[in-house]
C-alpha cells in the first residue's frame, strides 16, 4: 500500500508518520508513505529525522494548491490522510486568506486530483472548532457547523467539500474532527508548549480573559491511532469525533503547567480575551468508540511526559521561538 500525506511535516501528520513506519499500526509494516509539505513556519523536517533514512519514505516539497505538482505525486498512491491545513486561530485572525487558499481551495484541488487518479480513499483531518461552541453537552457528528473564527470557518469548508465530492462524485471520503491535541513536536505558539517553554525561561504565560474557557484535551498518539481505525475501519462519506475525554478550563490547565514548575499565579499574566473567542468545546466519541476507539493516555501523565520532552528538547523549539519573536 501506498499512502500519501500531506502536511505529513507537521506535528500530528509527523507523528502519524513516525508511528506508521515504525510499526506501530498493524497490518502496514510493508506501507510507503509519501510525505507532501510545503515547509511553513509550522512545518518542520527535523520532526521527521526518525523516519528520513527509512526504506519505504519519500519526502516533496510542496503547495497541496500547486495543481501541476499534486498530478505528478498523487498518482500511484492508494490512500491520502490530509493533514496540511493553516491552524493557528490568532493568526487566522490577522491574516485570513491564507487560511481560505489552504484550507479551502487547496483542499479542493486534493479532493479533485484523488478523483482523477483514482485513489481509493481520503482521510480528512479536520477539528472540532467548525461546531462552534457548546455550553453544555457534547457535540455529535449531526451537529450544524457554526464556526467563529477564520481558522474554523477555513476548515468547514474543506469539510462541506469532502462531503461534495463524496456525494457527488462517490469519492471514499472521511472526515475526522478532533479535540484539542498536545504532545512532543508541538509548535511553541501553541498554549501547552508555549507555557511549558516561557515556564522554563521563567517567562510569564498570557491567560486569555477570565480564563473560563473549556477544552477537550487529547494526546496526539490517541488521535493518530484514531485517525489509523478510521482508515481501516470507518465508512465513506462519515464523520468521526475523536475526543480525548478530558475538560479543563484554561485556568485550570495553567495550575497544572504552574505546579509541574512548582510556580505560582504570579508568572500569569492576564491578556485580553482573543476575538470570537469559543467559550467550550466537547465532542462525543461514541460513534469511533463502536468501530473500536478509547483514548489511553492518561491527562496528568501525558502532560508530565510533554514537559520533560521540551525540557529535554530545547534545541527543537528554541530556534522556533527565536524566529516568532
Amino acid at each position: 500500500m501506498r499512502i500519501l500525506v500531506p502536511g505529513g511535516a507537521g506535528f500530528i501528520g509527523s507523528h502519524y508518520v513516525r508511528s506508521l513506519l515504525s510499526g506501530r499500526y498493524p497490518g502496514y509494516e510493508d506501507v510507503h508513505v509519501t510525505v507532501l509539505d510545503k515547509l511553513t513556519y509550522a512545518g518542520n523536517l527535523v520532526n521527521l529525522l526518525p523516519v528520513a533514512g527509512h526504506s519505504c519514505f519519500t519526502f516533496v516539497r510542496g503547495d497541496i494548491t500547486d495543481v501541476r505538482l499534486l498530478a505528478d505525486v498523487v498518482p500511484g498512491h492508494d490512500v491520502i490522510v490530509n493533514f496540511a491545513a493553516e491552524t493557528h486561530v490568532d493568526r487566522s485572525i490577522d491574516g485570513p486568506g491564507e487560511f481560505v487558499v489552504t484550507n479551502v481551495y487547496g483542499t479542493q484541488r486534493l479532493l479533485q486530483t484523488a478523483l482523477n487518479a483514482g485513489v481509493r480513499t481520503v482521510v480528512q483531518v479536520s477539528t472540532d472548532e467548525v461546531y462552534g461552541s457548546i455550553a453544555v453537552g457534547s457535540w455529535t457528528e449531526s451537529e450544524p457547523l457554526l464556526p467563529n473564527s477564520p481558522y474554523s470557518a477555513a476548515k468547514a469548508g474543506a469539510d462541506l467539500l469532502c462531503r461534495a465530492y463524496h456525494r457527488t462524485h462517490g469519492l471514499d471520503v472521511r472526515v475526522t474532527r478532533c479535540s484539542n491535541n498536545y504532545g512532543h513536536y508541538q509548535y511553541p505558539e501553541k498554549v501547552i508548549p508555549l507555557f511549558i517553554t516561557n515556564l522554563i525561561d521563567g517567562r510569564h504565560v498570557p491567560l486569555y480573559g477570565d480564563g473560563h474557557h473549556v477544552r477537550e484535551w487529547l494526546h496526539v498518539d490517541d488521535h493518530c491511532r484514531g485517525i489509523q481505525l478510521v482508515l481501516d475501519k470507518g465508512s465513506g462519506g462519515e464523520i468521526y469525533n475523536i475526543g480525548g475525554g478530558v475538560e479543563l478550563t484554561n485556568r485550570e490547565l495553567t495550575e497544572r503547567l504552574l505546579a509541574a514548575f512548582g510556580m505560582g499565579w504570579e508568572m500569569v499574566t492576564q491578556a485580553p480575551d482573543r476575538l470570537g473567542h469559543d467559550r467550550r468545546y466537547s465532542v462525543d466519541s461514541s460513534k469511533i468508540a463502536a468501530i473500536g476507539y478509547e483514548s489511553r493516555i492518561d491527562f496528568d501523565e501525558g502532560l508530565v511526559q510533554v514537559v520533560r520532552w521540551y525540557r529535554d528538547h530545547q534545541d527543537w523549539w528554541r530556534p522556533l521561538k527565536k524566529t516568532d519573536r
